[in-house]
């Protein structure tokens, strides 16, 4: 079946596919003698099964509409308060929320033992380091200052030594373009030091 004009390796490949397996005749007993040897599965008693660790996958639309359910448990939860005799009681956020005041006074504390000169620059000063200096606090290596700042989001660094450095304590914010590190700071209306 095989024509003279085919290549050496399609009729070396045609003769082997025509060529009889050969298998041994115990081969199957030998299979079979193997599988009787394994020893037989053992029930799990109910317990065994509870504790025993599991792995789940939730598709994203699946994690999304049970993480909005955890917080609107939150937020109704969030709403009813218990006092200390073990009654609950439903607090009025919009009448604390009128008292609170305009401005918030924030202290920032910086650690450079080693530091000459520590300034505080951030979108609330304009990034101006003779703006706000900081005072060393004794022999400590704190450098600390306070001043007051609208409620709001502030991004912020500390330059030491003329080096700007990222306050450790507090999240970092994104690349500011500069390839300088900042902080940021979500102040709330009266909340502050």
């Amino acid at each position: 079946m095989t024509d003279s004009g085919l290549h050496p390796y399609v009729e070396l490949i045609a003769r082997e596919a025509r060529r009889p397996v050969v298998t041994d005749p115990a081969a199957r007993d030998r299979i079979m003698a193997a599988v009787r040897a394994e020893p037989v599965p053992q029930r799990m008693r109910f317990w065994e099964r509870v504790i025993q660790p599991r792995s789940f996958t939730l598709s994203p639309a699946v994690g999304s509409l049970l993480a909005a359910g955890l917080v609107g448990i939150g937020v109704i939860a969030g709403g009813i308060g218990l006092n200390r005799d073990g009654r609950t009681s439903v607090e009025p956020p919009v009448a604390v929320a009128q008292q609170l005041p305009v401005d918030t006074v924030v202290k920032f504390v910086f650690h450079a033992p080693n530091a000459t000169r520590v300034s505080l620059v951030g979108d609330f000063n304009g990034w101006d380091a003779d703006k706000v200096p900081m005072v060393r606090a004794g022999k400590s290596g704190l450098w600390t200052v306070t001043l007051p700042l609208p409620a709001g989001r502030h991004l912020y660094a500390f330059l030491v030594d003329g080096t700007w450095k990222a306050d450790p304590t507090e999240p970092l914010a994104g690349d500011d373009g500069f390839g300088h590190p900042n902080s940021v700071r979500i102040i709330a209306r009266g909340v502050g030091l």
